[in-house]
């Protein structure tokens, strides 16, 4: 059986960290940003992290497990 191949749209979306974790940036930052508060948009900046649940699917795109 060959190799599992990466799923190109996922590694350009989720980095590994040195610790395990799954790095993303969040999502709904792109239009219609006029009615959404500063408070929720400078959140939004900000990196975030995928949920350990999510963690195993993360990871067969990724083809790391």
């Amino acid at each position: 059986m060959g190799k599992m191949k990466t799923k190109r749209s996922a590694a350009k979306r989720f980095k590994l960290t040195a610790s395990g974790k799954i790095k993303m940036k969040k999502a709904n930052l792109r239009h219609i940003l006029t009615k959404k508060s500063t408070t929720y948009k400078r959140d939004k900046r900000k990196g975030g992290y995928v949920a350990t649940s999510d963690m195993p699917n993360v990871l067969k795109c990724l083809a790391l497990k």
